[in-house]
């Protein structure tokens, strides 16, 4: 994949032109805000709940090791062969392997971050492994060869009638039918003989239980549940940062995650798994993949309590006019903006500078990570390693010094002025002032501050210290 950094204004403005997606979408996100509000009103200790899944995660990343060593214990106590990826490549073989040792060939998977973000499908394929997603919103995009634009709805960006078209090229279905329950009736249809069939189920995981040896996986289609059940090999996939300690402690996180994610109090199937069914196997693949060298990053390690609810993609301004596609990742909105840099700085150079830095984000996230902070000190550190364009780099360079000498910003200032009231507009507006190529400069002043300060108070104010002196 190419490593030039991600065009996401480029992109962005692509989907602001598109009306109809861009309404669509900020409408549809912002109703989920709305919604995870009505939520926390009517919940009184929303904030205790908050501060206390926050220090639950923190606590458990503080204890990784021994968390992590306790579940590997008591899985394969309870029959689950337990498995170490250190990057996605590693992943992706130790899942080939499992499928070779049994003679298999095609995959019924569940939605799953992770595979997505180990690049799982694009492994297996030209290998002769079927893969197919079983979520609805993941077949969407799967079929359209995309990625997720969401952590959650990963189709979210899709109107009806993109669904009917694609659904009309790969089921042979109206390519004009306008109601969504047909569609998913559609997808129903065709996934059933899918999931009969399939040779191995795979599945994410929401969570880990370190005292059980079990996961959670948390679905509101109940897709999950047929691909872990109908086969007998099942495979899931989850990041070494998923755990909680005890049972006890996941209820915290059952009730903060659908309703900050959709609004809804619960989602429609909270299964947990501790063995494989009867007759049956179960492996379990822990995935680092960058995760314990972001754990020693002294800005960025919070960003590992994530619970993926999106409810920061919600809110977000400019991810619901920009679109997730515009992200180039996995991973969009504040979240990757402040995960993605941690798998490549230079292709998602781009991404912390996506903000408006209003602090939303961080307001609303259920397990209190600063995301607006770690975004401004990714831009410093991006800064300082040279991977932000050249024009910006060099304008903050002169903006540095300029700040830095105040007889020359007041001069500048004064320039300024002039130069809004005289020069044209080609001058002005060009490759030079990014800024303002969707906005307008702001019109002249008659009087800066400054001077009306110097005129009106310091004079004053020395008269009046004088006066006082003698």
């Amino acid at each position: 994949m190419s490593n030039r950094p991600v065009p996401h204004a480029k992109l962005a403005a692509e989907f602001l032109e598109d009306e109809p997606h861009r309404h669509f979408h900020d409408e549809r996100l912002w109703d989920m805000r709305q919604k995870r509000d009505e939520q926390m009103h009517i919940m009184p200790e929303w904030q205790e709940l908050r501060e206390q899944a926050s220090r639950l995660k923190e606590h458990t990343l503080a204890h990784l090791p021994q968390y992590l060593e306790q579940f590997e214990e008591n899985a394969r106590r309870n029959g689950i062969h337990v498995h170490w990826a250190r990057d996605g490549a590693e992943h992706n073989r130790i899942v080939e392997k499992i499928l070779k040792d049994h003679g298999h060939s095609s995959i019924i998977k569940s939605k799953s971050m992770i595979t997505d973000e180990c690049e799982m499908r694009e492994y297996l394929e030209p290998k002769g492994v079927s893969v197919t997603e079983t979520d609805l919103g993941e077949r969407i995009q799967q079929l359209d060869n995309q990625l997720p634009s969401h952590v959650v709805v990963p189709a979210v960006q899709k109107l009806t009638t993109d669904v009917a078209k694609t659904f009309a090229k790969y089921y042979n279905t109206d390519p004009n039918i306008d109601d969504p329950h047909a569609l998913a009736e559609a997808q129903r249809n065709a996934a059933r003989p899918v999931l009969l069939s399939g040779d191995t189920g795979m599945t994410g995981g929401n969570f880990l239980v370190a005292e059980t040896g079990s996961f959670v996986v948390c679905t509101n289609e109940g897709n999950a549940d047929l691909s872990a059940n109908l086969p007998n090999l099942h495979i899931a996939t989850l990041g070494i940062e998923r755990l909680v300690p005890r049972m006890a402690d996941l209820g915290v996180f059952i009730r903060l995650l659908s309703r900050s994610a959709l609004g809804s109090p619960i989602t429609q199937y909270t299964t947990h798994f501790r063995r494989p069914k009867k007759g049956g196997e179960m492996h379990v693949i822990l995935v680092d993949n960058g995760r314990s060298e972001r754990l020693g990053m002294d800005d960025f390690w919070t960003s590992l309590k994530c619970i993926r609810c999106g409810a920061c993609m919600n809110t977000c301004p400019v991810y619901r006019r920009s679109g997730g596609q515009s992200y180039g990742s996995v991973y969009s909105g504040p979240i990757g903006a402040i995960i993605d840099p941690t798998f490549n700085a230079r292709k998602f150079s781009t991404l912390p500078f996506a903000s408006t830095m209003n602090g939303s984000c961080t307001n609303v996230c259920p397990v209190k990570i600063d995301i607006h902070e770690q975004l401004y000190k990714w831009r410093r550190v991006l800064a300082e390693r040279h991977e932000i364009p050249f024009v910006k780099r060099e304008i903050m360079k002169m903006a540095g010094r300029l700040l830095a000498q105040p007889t020359m910003y007041r001069l500048a200032i004064s320039g300024t002025e002039v130069a809004l009231k005289t020069m044209p507009r080609f001058v002005l507006y060009n490759y030079l002032n990014p800024w303002g190529k969707h906005r307008e400069l702001p019109h002249p002043v008659k009087e800066t501050f400054h001077s009306w300060y110097k005129k009106n108070r310091l004079n004053r104010t020395k008269a009046q210290h004088e006066e006082t002196q003698a």
